[in-house]
């Protein structure tokens, strides 16, 4: 039985453990204060449940989270054929002192161990502060056009 867009049952597939594993980054759409649409290329974690990511406080993104915590997320490849990991939820703020250790995981997972030291030292100052932003999603979808929709890469002629 295959399963229908929006169930979070799809986390549990292939597609959406390579996606949730990989270093592509997540796209984080949101609604900024003044009404308008964003969407972030951002680095993330999987906690086996939760997306997390990372800002910095006072940022304008944590602002608009604070204010509108419904968000859209996507992680995908460009393919052929691409695979698209589709994620909505609402997202919950933590602020905390300091370099949030998912930071750090994620520095290391992005830029590799010698990077993400350099890349820590300049940003763990004294009177830093950082949000971790946790999705667990509500709603999830996966574009997979070897299993889930072959024939819709197969009519490409690919």
């Amino acid at each position: 039985m295959m399963l229908t867009q929006g169930d979070p049952a799809l986390l549990d597939t292939d597609i959406a453990r390579g996606l949730l594993a990989s270093t592509e980054p997540a796209r984080l759409a949101y609604t900024a204060t003044d009404g308008t649409p964003r969407v972030l290329p951002m680095w993330f974690l999987w906690s086996g449940d939760e997306l997390v990511l990372a800002s910095f406080a006072g940022s304008a993104k944590v602002a608009a989270l604070r204010a509108r915590p419904d968000v859209a997320i996507t992680i995908d490849t460009l393919g052929p054929p691409p695979d698209v990991l589709l994620l909505r939820g609402r997202v919950e703020l933590t602020e905390v002192a300091g370099v949030l250790p998912e930071y750090t995981e994620m520095q290391v997972r992005y830029l590799g161990a010698e990077f993400a030291a350099a890349a820590r030292a300049e940003v763990d100052v004294p009177g830093v502060r950082m949000v971790r932003i946790g999705l667990r999603p509500t709603w999830v979808g996966a574009l997979d056009f070897r299993t889930r929709f072959p024939a819709g890469f197969a009519e490409r002629g690919r």
